[in-house]
C-alpha cells in the first residue's frame, strides 16, 4: 500500500501536481476527499463555491473517507491532492502511515490569486499555518514530510518532477510532464470555479496569473503567512 498525500493550499500548482500524477499508469489521484468534512466540519470559515453540491456529492465522515482510500491503496499508488486546512485537527494519526508532501508558495502570490474567488481570506482559509502546524507534527512523529515549492517547480519541471520521484522512492516517468487540455475525470466539482488554468494548460508553467498584485486590505493577513511560511521555507526541496 502506497498513499502519497499532498498537503497544500490553494492557488499553488497543487491540481497541476494531480495532473501530473494522474498521466501515471499505476497512480489513482483524489481530489481533495476530505473537502465535504472540513465543509461540514468548519463553521469559522469563508463560504465557498457549489458549498451544497460538494456537500452533497462527497463523503462526509472522515473514519469512512480514510477507509476508502485505504481501501483503494490495496491495488494502486494513490495520490490524494488535500488542502492542508481540511485537516481539522492538528494531529491526525491517520497520516502518519501515508508519505507526506507539504507543498507551499509565497503567500503574497497565493493571496493574489485566492482573492478573486475568496475575497477576504483570513489566515485559516489559505492553509500555510495548518501546513506548518502538520509539518511539525509530522516531523515530531518521526515521519519528516517532503517540503516542495511551486516557484521551484516552475523553474525546471522536469528536474523537480525527477527529484521528487527520487525522494518518494518511485520511478519517474517522463508522462508525468504532459496533459491534455481541459479536464480529468478525478476533478472535483468545484473546477469551474478554481481550475481554468490548468484546464488551459499541457503542462507545468507560470500562470498568467503569477504577477497580479494582492489587494492591501490582505497585508495583515499576508503578515500572518509569512511567519509561517518561514518556518517551511528552510526545509524547501531545492531544484538547483
Amino acid at each position: 500500500m502506497k498513499i502519497l498525500n499532498l498537503i497544500a493550499g490553494p492557488r499553488n500548482l497543487s491540481t497541476a501536481l494531480m495532473y501530473s500524477f494522474a498521466q501515471r499508469e499505476d497512480t489513482k489521484v483524489l481530489d481533495e476527499p476530505f473537502y465535504a468534512h472540513y465543509l461540514k466540519k468548519q463553521s469559522d470559515r469563508a463560504v465557498h463555491p457549489s458549498e451544497n453540491e460538494i456537500l452533497n456529492s462527497l463523503e462526509i465522515s472522515e473514519e469512512k473517507i480514510i477507509a476508502n482510500i485505504e481501501k483503494l491503496a490495496v491495488e494502486n499508488t494513490i495520490f490524494i491532492k488535500g488542502m492542508a486546512h481540511h485537516y481539522l485537527t492538528n494531529e491526525p494519526q491517520f497520516i502518519l502511515g501515508w508519505e507526506n508532501i507539504i507543498l507551499i508558495r509565497h503567500p503574497e502570490k497565493l493571496l493574489a490569486s485566492f482573492s478573486k474567488v475568496i475575497q477576504n481570506p483570513t489566515i485559516d482559509d489559505i492553509g500555510i499555518k495548518k501546513a506548518s502546524q502538520l509539518f511539525t507534527f509530522l516531523s515530531q512523529s518521526g515521519n519528516v514530510p517532503l517540503v516542495i515549492d511551486s516557484d521551484e517547480l516552475i523553474k525546471n519541471p522536469l528536474v523537480y518532477i525527477q527529484k521528487i520521484c527520487d525522494q518518494l522512492k518511485i520511478p519517474f516517468s517522463a508522462t508525468m510532464l504532459k496533459w491534455e487540455k481541459g479536464g480529468i475525470p478525478e476533478d472535483g466539482i468545484w473546477a469551474k470555479y478554481w481550475y481554468k488554468n490548468v484546464h488551459n494548460s499541457q503542462g507545468f508553467s507560470v500562470q498568467k496569473t503569477s504577477n497580479q498584485k494582492m489587494p492591501t486590505n490582505l497585508k495583515p493577513v499576508l503578515n500572518q503567512a509569512l511567519d509561517y511560511y518561514n518556518i517551511l521555507k528552510n526545509h524547501i526541496l531545492k531544484n538547483d
